[in-house]
């Protein structure tokens, strides 16, 4: 049953002992702590330094799951041509891999098959699921947490049918 309420991401991460996944699914995301970076990278100001100090509360907590033994993977599925936001994603995701994530993306056309959930997730553990939802423009619209084991087995099924579908960061061309 979805909880009321939801722990923080860093209080599901920093209870993780084996594994992190996550799958995102939009091509677009309009949440406001991007706004800015992402910005300044259709503007042409944007760095992998700047992006790095700016993410750095976020490396830290994949640093530390990482270094006590939580696989963290992140599986995104997009649509080609690929959006400017989705090349933007592209453009800071090696330091998601520098800091311990591995990341694969799939291309939509080849996900057509597969059960997917409805929205974007964290599976901790492969037993408690964080739903991330959004607006129709890709705002927060807030996240939901649910340890039943149909919905985590659901999850985790869905991911890693993608995974093995999924093209490592490093193979991939945007």
């Amino acid at each position: 049953m979805p909880q009321t309420s939801v722990p923080s991401f860093a209080e599901l991460l920093g209870a993780a002992q084996h594994s992190a996944v996550h799958l995102e699914m939009r091509d677009a995301y309009g949440i406001d702590s991007e706004g800015g970076p992402f910005r300044a990278w259709r503007e042409g100001t944007w760095t992998v330094a700047a992006d790095r100090e700016a993410r750095r509360a976020w490396f830290d907590l994949v640093r530390a799951a990482v270094g006590r033994g939580v696989l963290m993977r992140r599986a995104r599925i997009v649509s080609e041509p690929v959006t400017a936001y989705i090349r933007f994603e592209y453009e800071g995701t090696g330091l998601n891999v520098e800091a311990g994530e591995q990341v694969r993306w799939l291309p939509r056309r080849r996900a057509s098959d597969l059960a997917l959930p409805g929205t974007d997730f964290w599976l901790f553990d492969g037993t408690v699921v964080r739903f991330n939802h959004f607006t129709g423009d890709g705002g927060s619209a807030g996240s939901e947490v649910s340890d039943e084991p149909h919905v985590a087995k659901l999850c985790q099924d869905a991911f890693e049918a993608v995974w093995r579908r999924a093209v490592p960061h490093d193979e991939y061309a945007v």
